[in-house]
């Protein structure tokens, strides 16, 4: 458990890419790839994760998560909308952050949005977020260690790590229930019915 604060140093969980490091010149894919995995180098598992490949790119496109682009360059706006999939895609399907980004999509289309200052919102909540997280994580780990104190068995360090594991997808998976009702939300909203 003492490697906890260890690994999370190295994930780089305040890693995000800001308005300012997105350049206003659209960009050919491979520049868009490039961008990405620098910036997120640190948050992949192991070197043979990819951040961004062309494939995930076209499926972006043809699943309608981004809107189309012209003359095979990418924008700024889908820079925003290709990080905004990046962290979405960890907790949500393809169809849930389609429907999630679809009127953010249709906004950006119609010039209905500042989508840096969106942007910047989404940033300033990832940046508490990881405040939060940290703080969070220390607790969970006292809470795991208490646990285990609890418990006669010689292989305790293995265990704590199990509870550790356990306690934190849990964790996850409660956010992720949550997220998932607020996506059928809009389902709900853009069918104009309610369910009960």
């Amino acid at each position: 458990m003492e490697k906890i604060s260890e690994i999370i140093e190295q994930l780089g969980l305040d890693s995000n890419l800001t308005v300012d490091e997105i350049p206003n010149i659209d960009l050919y894919m491979d520049q868009v790839i490039q961008l990405f995995e620098n910036k997120f180098a640190d948050s992949k598992r192991n070197d043979e994760e990819k951040i961004l490949t062309k494939t995930m790119i076209n499926n972006y496109a043809k699943g309608k998560l981004i809107f189309p682009i012209k003359n095979k360059k990418y924008s700024k706006e889908h820079l925003i909308l290709m990080s905004l999939i990046y962290q979405l895609k960890g907790a949500l399907s393809i169809n849930d952050i389609q429907t999630t980004l679809d009127g953010i999509n249709k906004r950006i289309v119609k010039e209905d949005i500042e989508i840096d200052s969106f942007y910047n919102s989404y940033l300033s909540l990832a940046q508490k977020n990881v405040v939060d997280f940290n703080e969070d994580i220390n607790e969970r780990v006292k809470d795991v260690k208490e646990e285990v104190s609890k418990m006669e068995d010689r292989n305790a360090p293995y265990l704590e790590q199990v509870l550790m594991i356990s306690a934190l997808v849990h964790m996850s998976n409660l956010y992720r229930k949550v997220a998932e009702k607020l996506v059928d939300e809009i389902v709900v909203e853009k069918e104009g019915k309610r369910h009960r």
